[in-house]
C-alpha cells in the first residue's frame, strides 16, 4: 500500500482493493447466517487480510448494523436449543468459542428456562427410545444418558429424565445404583 498512483498521491487504506475483498468476504459470510464480530475477524485473518483493513471493514459493518453480537447470541441460542436440543451449558460454550462476550452470552442463554431445557431433553430421549429397544435396561439407561451428556445436559438431570422416560415407555424397574 506504499505505492504511489499516477497522480502522485498515495492510495488510502479505504481505497485499497484489499478493503473490497475483505468486505466481499464478510458480506458473503453474513448472507449465509449471522456471525459474531470475532468470527468475521478470524475469517479475514484466514484470508490474510491485514489487521488495519479488517478493523476498517468491521467498523463499517458495525455502523451499518450488520454486526450485532447480542442479536447473534440470542438467535444462535434459540436456533441451537430448538433444532439441536443443546443445553444451556453447551450453548454458552459455543458462544464463547464464537467470541461472544461472557455477559452477552449469559444473557442470551438465560432466555432458555429450566422447563424448556427439561422438555427438550425429554424430546431427545423419546426420539432415541426406539433405537435402544433391543438392549438391556442398563445399556438403555447408559446410552440415553450419553445422548444427553453429548448435548451438554448435567448428569443428574440426564439420569432423571432418562429414568422418567424409560418408566413411561414401560421399561420396568431400573437399578438405582447404575449412576
Amino acid at each position: 500500500m506504499e505505492r504511489e498512483e499516477a497522480s502522485g498521491e498515495k492510495p488510502t487504506v479505504r481505497d485499497a482493493p484489499e478493503v473490497r475483498r475483505a468486505q466481499d468476504l464478510c458480506v458473503r459470510l453474513l448472507s449465509v447466517r449471522a456471525r459474531s464480530r470475532t468470527e468475521l475477524r478470524q475469517a479475514m485473518a484466514r484470508k490474510e487480510v491485514e489487521e488495519e483493513v479488517a478493523e476498517l471493514v468491521l467498523g463499517r459493518l458495525d455502523r451499518a448494523g450488520l454486526i450485532d453480537d447480542e442479536a447473534f447470541a440470542h438467535e444462535w441460542v434459540a436456533s441451537r436449543h430448538n433444532h439441536r436440543g443443546l443445553s444451556k451449558r453447551a450453548l454458552a460454550d459455543e458462544l464463547r468459542r464464537k467470541g461472544v462476550d461472557g455477559s452477552v452470552a449469559a444473557e442470551a442463554v438465560a432466555a432458555v428456562d429450566e422447563d424448556s431445557e427439561l422438555e427438550r431433553a425429554r424430546e431427545l430421549v423419546r426420539r432415541k427410545l426406539s433405537s435402544v429397544a433391543r438392549f438391556d435396561d442398563t445399556t438403555k439407561l447408559r446410552r440415553l444418558v450419553g445422548v444427553l451428556a453429548r448435548k451438554g445436559y448435567p448428569e443428574g438431570m440426564a439420569v432423571r429424565v432418562v429414568r422418567e422416560e424409560l418408566s413411561r415407555s414401560g421399561t420396568p424397574g431400573l437399578p438405582d445404583d447404575d449412576f
